[in-house]
């Protein structure tokens, strides 16, 4: 049974570290973060061993892997002594803020083979997986248009605006990597941002509205649409059109009740308002998709590439939204 140890107690941290201790095949090994007293209540919440270190970590006979949900400036460096202390790395989305610093990780590391994983859990969300695999066997036929949406209920804090790296490498990262599982690699992107949402993100520089149109290789369409805002919940939606039809995988609520009256129709639950909520199966199947890979000796999908790309096409949407030019995907 794999031994995972989980670097970060914080929100997410803590979603992966409750995962493992109830994951069949792995065991949480031990947990660590800076702050000693958010390690500690996970610790004596899930009964397991606080670090003292990541050295103490990494440096464990009994750690088979690491599950890295720390702020995104510490990610390239604990994927690199986590890869030469001979472990397999989860490690959250995005790999790194700067595009340069993340590729020049990936030549350091990449004749050792690593087995490292990146967060994008939106590709094991169930009806996400089955919509691509759908589409793959060619039941509309060829993709042509794509249409991606994702807003969230309210912006988050600015204590975490300001490290995030703006939306489109903290939140659209999502989408991007959405859009190359869906369509393939991307040729190029268009992007238009505002700021209709909260002033306050304007005065940090950042955008909290965007739409972007995105050509893939294959000559497909994909449209993403962000907001940092949303009156009815956490709105989370996929299209895909081709010759034969289109196929969409909604929201999720918490039940699939309706009701019908004199006042209203089909009048439903109000869908899911959290990321957590909206995403759990998806964090779940995520993990195992880990385990499993770390059991198996299978190759970490999506890796360290495919994090590398979804931050190339953030990098060239904010050269077009400065530029307000379509912008060709470069090698």
């Amino acid at each position: 049974m794999a031994g995972i140890a989980v670097l970060g107690c914080g929100r997410i941290g803590r979603v992966h570290a409750r995962n493992l201790a109830h994951h069949p095949r792995a065991r949480l090994a031990m947990v660590f973060d800076l702050v000693r007293e958010a390690a500690q209540q996970a610790a004596t919440e899930l009964n397991v061993k606080a670090a003292g270190s990541v050295e103490e970590v990494l440096g464990s006979g009994e750690v088979d892997g690491v599950l890295v949900a720390t702020p995104t400036d510490t990610h390239v460096p604990l994927i690199k002594s986590a890869v030469k202390a001979g472990k397999a790395v989860l490690c959250e989305k995005p790999v790194d803020l700067d595009l340069e610093r993340a590729q020049a990780c990936w030549r350091e590391l990449a004749a050792a083979n690593p087995k490292v994983m990146i967060g994008f859990n939106r590709r094991f969300d169930p009806s996400f997986r089955a919509l691509r695999a759908r589409l793959q066997n060619g039941e509309v036929g060829g993709l042509e248009l794509a249409v991606i949406t994702s807003r969230d209920p309210a912006p988050p804090p600015a204590g975490y605006l300001k490290g995030s790296g703006g939306l489109l490498r903290d939140m659209t990262i999502h989408d991007f990597d959405m859009a190359r599982y869906l369509a393939g690699d991307i040729a190029q992107v268009h992007a238009f941002g505002a700021n209709l949402v909260d002033p306050a993100i304007g005065k940090l520089g950042d955008i909290d509205t965007c739409t972007l149109s995105l050509r893939a290789k294959s000559g497909a369409l994909v449209q993403i649409s962000n907001s940092r805002r949303c009156a009815y919940g956490y709105d989370q939606r996929i299209e895909v059109f081709g010759s034969g039809g289109m196929l969409q995988a909604g929201n999720r609520r918490a039940t699939s009740l309706e009701s019908w009256s004199a006042e209203r129709t089909a009048a439903r639950d109000p869908v899911l308002n959290f990321f957590i909520e909206r995403y759990r199966e998806a964090y779940e199947s995520e993990l195992d998709a880990f385990v499993t890979a770390l059991e198996q000796g299978r190759p970490m999908s999506p890796d360290f590439t495919d994090g590398v790309e979804a931050l190339r096409l953030a990098a060239c949407a904010e050269e077009s939204l400065r530029t307000g030019r379509v912008v060709n995907i470069g090698a």
